[in-house]
């Protein structure tokens, strides 16, 4: 009975060991191909699985010159009748992207711009300017950029030095955006400016004549105009798949903080919620149509003893109307609860946007009735960042040196009108508006479907 105990012992032993060498081998194998999956696939991961449970070192295998595109392809995960998803972001490698430079290191830049970089394909950040040395050092560290591309307001003009940087991108408060572009296009580089482009039409003139004579892109950051579902919603509506378009709904409102913040001040501003984001409901109405308006009318309100509008304006409606006969009504204001959205009214279904206006999260919806039955229909959203769309547009109008889809002319435009929205607003009547020659007269070529 002892010889038998013993036997089984150590039989269960033998077993216990074996079974932790088979568990160890497996969790080799498990190791070895995970990494041969991400570099040569899973028939490159079996013979190095085997090769370590042989005991034998895998070479590491030299991987080939690239001669042509850097492209990647993968076969699709989902079925023909399922959404698809993204593929690889397939960016440009380092050393040929675009370098930009990034002025100012306020919200928008250090909570949508500076990231937006990581999913850029054709751009890459490489300086900053600021008025905070030690924020922009803290920034310039977070994001591997060398202290040589940090630059003050002050040194802003030594750009010219660098040739890392070829654009320089504007995110300042309104009444900087023509001092620096005209220093930046002096200094040679190609200009992003966010929008609005300037406080007045003569600045916006300024602006375009500097990048002119300095041979440089000027461009107006519309990040609307490249997302991809505002992209769709404009097909829709230029290809009239719902019939002539008759009447169009824009709101742009958000409660701002009681904070005394840039915005809140005329000589910085401009004014209030007209130009900050009450010029999303005219620039995105005027990219629908392609049209240009030819009357507007206006009404401003501010809410008396609210201290955040003492010098701009709170709430604005205006409406615009085309020369098609469509009339858009426009709302926006300063003081009331978030709400960004507009509806496209036409003769056989509405195209719905909303949220429309946000960085993230849009959602585009088609209602129309089919055999009389009401459909809602909504468009897989492709999920792309806004900022690196535009910065990627921009970046390869540099490298084929073909003029951007929002140029300055643009951006003109909207300060033309936006100016004549505050006059019929202090007049009490309509402004007619002078007509556009064609379609989409302020724009430049329409952006890739790479860049959408």
């Amino acid at each position: 009975m002892l010889q038998e105990n013993s036997f089984s012992t150590s039989a269960l032993l033998d077993t216990a060991a074996a079974d932790a060498a088979c568990d160890t081998s497996r969790r080799h194998f498990i190791n070895h191909a995970g990494r041969g999956l991400l570099a040569v696939g899973v028939a490159g991961a079996l013979p190095l699985a085997a090769e370590a449970q042989a005991g034998k070192t895998a070479k590491t295998a030299t991987p080939p010159p690239v001669t042509g595109p850097l492209d990647i392809k993968l076969p699709p995960l989902e079925a023909p009748t399922d959404p698809k998803g993204a593929g690889p972001l397939n960016p440009d490698a380092p050393e040929r992207r675009v370098g930009y430079a990034v002025v100012g290191l306020g919200h928008l830049t250090l909570n949508e711009i500076l990231p937006a970089f990581g999913q850029c394909k054709h751009a890459k950040v490489v300086a900053l300017v600021s008025g905070d040395a030690d924020k922009m050092a803290k920034v310039a560290h977070q994001y591997g950029i060398k202290p040589s591309g940090c630059y003050s307001y002050q040194t802003y003009d030594q750009l010219k030095d660098n040739p890392e940087v070829e654009v320089i991108y504007i995110v300042l408060p309104n009444s900087m955006h023509h001092e620096f572009t005209l220093r930046g296009a002096k200094a040679g580089k190609h200009i992003l400016c966010e929008k609005p482009m300037a406080n007045s039409v003569q600045e916006c003139e300024e602006m375009i004549a500097a990048c002119k004579k300095a041979g440089k892109h000027l461009m107006v950051a519309y990040r609307i105009q490249y997302e991809p579902l505002n992209r769709q919603a404009q097909k829709a509506v230029r290809a009239r798949t719902y019939g002539q378009t008759k009447l169009i709904q824009m709101v742009n409102c958000q409660n701002q903080a009681h904070d005394q913040q840039w915005r809140h001040k005329k000589a910085l501003a401009g004014g209030g919620a007209l130009p900050d984001i009450g010029l999303y409901c005219l620039n995105t109405t005027r990219y629908l149509l392609g049209e240009e308006p030819i009357e507007v009318s206006a009404q401003l309100y501010s809410t008396p003893g609210d201290a955040r509008f003492k010098e701009v304006e709170e709430n604005v409606t205006f409406t615009l109307r085309f020369p098609s006969g469509v009339l858009a009504q426009c709302t926006t204001g300063y003081g009331s609860f978030n709400s960004k959205a507009y509806t496209v009214h036409a003769e056989t279904g509405s195209i719905k946007m909303d949220p429309a206006f946000p960085y993230h999260g849009l959602h585009l919806e088609y209602v129309h009735a089919p055999n009389g039955k009401q459909l809602k229909e909504t468009p897989n959203d492709p999920m792309k960042n806004q900022f690196a769309l535009e910065m990627d547009h921009l970046a390869e109008c540099v490298r084929q040196n073909r003029p951007p889809y929002t140029p300055g002319e643009e951006g003109l435009q909207d300060q033309r009108i936006m100016e004549a929205i505050y006059q019929s607003a202090r007049e009490s009547k309509p402004v007619k508006l002078a007509a556009a020659p064609r379609l989409d007269a302020f724009r430049g070529p329409l952006p890739t479907e790479e860049e959408a």
